[in-house]
């Protein structure tokens, strides 16, 4: 196997993780269901086009920025760890708190360009600081500070997380009306999808802690 691809494992657990957020109701999936409703099929897909142009760029971002980390400061990205970890439980505890308020836009105006669609999208993700520091305290969770192939690793991860997440996604498009009506009037549902979010991201969460305490001793 070569060596920038992660265990399986890892694999598999960022995988979950990857299909936990991907169902989890948020702005961006808002923005592409009211896309849907409003305009069409098309630019509900456009605007997912442009969302994972953004998490893309996010995954290089991390990636690279990880990589001068691990050669200029270790012990700062030690420390992006644990802050990492604790970023996650704050997640999971925010996601029981708010429960569920998803709101979608209805048609107004004129209706928008495919490249107008695009940019929205792409800019919900790159403007977003919950999706940034998501990306920059979570996917280092997945390297050690000792893998010299850390940042290749984590680029392998982010194409998983595209790969993942897009069937999901157009999934999403193709039921965008049903999904909508449910995640818009069903608390019941928004509540089991914000629980799922937190307990899964809390084990993570706890799981990190406990092995970087146990590496720092």
């Amino acid at each position: 196997m070569p060596s920038f691809i992660p265990d399986l494992s890892v694999i598999l657990t960022f995988g979950l993780a990857t299909l936990v957020l991907a169902i989890t109701p948020g702005p961006d999936m808002a923005y592409f269901i009211s896309r849907t409703v409003n305009y069409g099929r098309t630019h509900g897909i456009v605007a997912i086009w442009g969302a994972l142009t953004g998490l893309f760029a996010h995954t290089l971002l991390a990636a690279f920025g990880v990589s001068v980390l691990l050669l200029l400061a270790p012990t700062a990205f030690f420390a992006l760890k644990i802050i990492g970890a604790l970023y996650l439980l704050w997640l999971a505890i925010q996601a029981i708190r708010t429960g569920g308020s998803m709101t979608l836009q209805d048609k107004t105006g004129k209706s928008p360009t495919l490249v107008q669609t695009y940019f929205t999208g792409l800019a919900i993700n790159l403007t977003n600081p919950k999706i940034v520091l998501f990306f920059v305290t979570f996917l280092p969770q997945f390297v050690s500070q000792t893998d010299p192939e850390a940042s290749a690793k984590l680029l392998f991860l982010g194409a998983e997380f595209l790969v993942v997440s897009i069937p999901i996604l157009l999934s999403i498009i193709l039921m965008a009306g049903w999904i909508g009506n449910v995640l818009v009037n069903s608390q019941k549902a928004q509540k089991a999808l914000n629980w799922s979010f937190a307990a899964v991201f809390a084990a993570f969460a706890i799981t990190i802690l406990a092995v970087e305490g146990k590496s720092a001793l």
